[in-house]
């Protein structure tokens, strides 16, 4: 099976396996494992924070930074398409009693100074007000988009006008730092808050990054905690987090496959495929006739495995577990299942 749902499915390699095996460990709670310090402390240097926190997941890193941004009951402005609307289960109302203010961002996402502008909501007696402004990137529903840094900080010098607070959801951030060939902090300079996960293209078997400043992780580690993200000995999978960050080049192997197989994808009869900009491949499926989940099964079938996403469209994701021959191989795959 070549396995293209999701860069989430790779698997640790043996100097992750080393790593975890070896870790000086300590419960984290007490703030006594080193293994996970060094790896908070590499990764808000690599950010351009002043400090980071180690989390189980990107969704909880995003739900612990808008509950500390904010108070209950405020709006958080965000793209309707974005991944805190679309994929974490109404967080935002279950875990921190906040509104979704849900706007159409341009193409590529981001919502520009005008619509944060027009979206922001004052503090009154009858209206709780903006606490917060959420960013993506690379923007997964849209395709893996890596959003420029102007973009970024045009939306969020808007927020700061208004003295709302600006939080990225980054989960693959450092793909659109290798795509667009800038240093990372150019996307985080203008944000209150960034999340990454190490558990996508960067190959780590679990475990994201919060970063912000020394005052946010302070009260970022107390809402983790509120949670249920205080771990213990977590070092042991906090080590291959601290060989994820090494991995950070290779992101561009994945956007040169990424291209590749949509090429390929894009030449067979039925298929509309977008050109990718990193790692995420998008196919509409609609000139074949065949419903989406009949597609699904049809490449299942010659062992090919991809995401349905949306009425008549498929996600191809590639990553480090699979190479240029994979692709072809699965391209292949795809023109026999659907011949």
């Amino acid at each position: 099976m070549i396995d293209l749902r999701s860069d989430t499915v790779t698997t640790p390699d043996e100097e992750m396996r080393e790593a975890a095996a070896t870790a000086e460990v300590g419960d984290d709670v007490y703030g006594e494992d080193p293994t996970v310090t060094d790896l908070e402390a590499q990764a808000a240097d690599r950010l351009g924070m002043e400090a980071a926190l180690f989390v189980p997941t990107g969704t909880m890193g995003n739900q612990i930074a808008a509950s500390v941004h904010t108070d209950p009951g405020q709006e958080v402005i965000t793209d309707r398409e974005s991944h805190v609307v679309k994929y974490e289960l109404g967080g935002l109302a279950t875990h921190s009693g906040l509104q979704v203010r849900m706007v159409d961002a341009d193409p590529r996402g981001v919502p520009a100074p005008e619509t944060v502008d027009g979206a922001y909501v004052e503090e009154g007696p009858h209206r709780p007000g903006t606490g917060l402004l959420c960013l993506e990137n690379t923007h997964n529903a849209r395709g893996g988009l890596a959003i420029e840094p102007e973009a970024i900080d045009a939306a969020a010098e808007t927020a700061h006008e208004r003295d709302v607070p600006v939080h990225v959801d980054g989960a693959r951030l450092f793909n659109a730092a290798v795509a667009l060939d800038v240093p990372v902090t150019e996307f985080t300079e203008p944000a209150d808050s960034v999340m990454c996960c190490l558990s996508k293209g960067l190959g780590a078997p679990v475990g994201s990054i919060l970063a912000g400043s020394e005052a946010f992780i302070e009260r970022a580690r107390r809402t983790r905690k509120l949670f249920g993200g205080g771990m213990r000995q977590v070092g042991v999978i906090a080590g291959p987090g601290l060989r994820a960050l090494e991995n950070v080049s290779d992101l561009a192997t994945d956007h040169v496959t990424a291209r590749v197989l949509a090429e390929g994808l894009d030449a067979i009869d039925g298929l509309s495929v977008t050109e990718p900009e990193t790692n995420i491949v998008l196919a509409d499926v609609s000139g074949t006739g065949l419903e989406t989940g009949v597609v699904l099964e049809r490449l299942r079938a010659h062992d090919v495995a991809a995401t349905r996403f949306g009425e008549t469209t498929l996600r191809f994701c590639t990553h480090r577990d699979v190479d240029r021959e994979d692709v072809e191989t699965a391209v292949d795959r795809v023109g026999s299942a659907l011949g």
